[in-house]
């Protein structure tokens, strides 16, 4: 498998990326929204919906919150804002290609942030189309477990369908195909292993290595950037890090 989810594996070593915990309710929910309004209320039979409760489960969302996100899809919530899911294209600080998923009520505000956002932090916005064919959709699945489980883990993973595995110390992440996402989660906790998340996301099909410390500064200062606007769901990039220039980094 070409490329793999650099920016996914670091923000969740940083907690999420130290989102605000409003933000991160709120942004659950536009997401239940969104899955509910696209396959209907029943998640059993809808798996993006599925996946999204899961997902907001594990981050503490209320239940209440929840089951309105779900009504608020299904057309039940009367006199609301209309959510609208809009991806944007752009390039970052050593010509990273970077990927933008945006869930949003109001899509001025949102497509205006993100740009001045891009520009704020050495980047340029790009037209639709411009770096999307650069990556491809997969499930990811995290999990945080010293080295005496690897193999366990690995087998099982294997066993459940998932396509590519990759380490990086205690960090495990399991790629799948995105309708197996949440099959192979669910087969993993069967066998005990706890997932620290389970998400969709999009790989770079190849990466731009950054060796500078200067620029990989910048670059990690645009993702963080992105992330923190409220509209932002989720940031996808092609770029590179080592390891050993993040522990420095810190």
């Amino acid at each position: 498998m070409s490329g793999h989810s650099k920016w996914h594996s670091i923000k969740h070593k940083k907690g999420a990326a130290d989102a605000k915990r409003g933000k991160i309710f709120t942004l659950h929910s536009k997401l239940i929204t969104l899955a509910a309004r696209e396959g209907g209320g029943d998640a059993e039979m809808n798996a993006a919906l599925r996946a999204a409760i899961d997902n907001a489960k594990m981050a503490n969302v209320p239940n209440i919150n929840i089951e309105r996100a779900i009504k608020r899809g299904t057309g039940d919530l009367k006199d609301e804002a209309e959510i609208i899911e809009s991806m944007y294209e752009g390039y970052g600080p050593a010509g990273i290609a970077v990927y933008v998923q945006t869930v949003t009520d109001n899509k001025n505000r949102t497509v205006s942030s993100v740009k001045n956002i891009f520009t704020k932090h050495g980047g340029n916005m790009g037209t639709a189309g411009s770096v999307a064919y650069l990556f491809h959709k997969k499930g990811i699945i995290l999990i945080d477990a010293d080295k005496s489980k690897h193999d366990e883990i690995e087998l099982t993973a294997i066993d459940a369908g998932a396509n590519d595995i990759k380490i990086e110390g205690d960090s495990i992440e399991i790629y799948t195909e995105p309708k197996n996402l949440h099959e192979v989660k669910s087969k993993l906790e069967g066998a005990g292993i706890q997932v620290k998340s389970a998400d969709i996301t999009f790989l770079p099909e190849t990466e731009v290595l950054i060796n500078d410390e200067d620029q990989a500064k910048k670059v990690l200062r645009l993702m963080e950037a992105l992330e923190e606007d409220e509209d932002v769901a989720n940031v996808y990039s092609n770029f590179d890090i080592p390891e050993e220039m993040m522990e420095k980094l810190g």
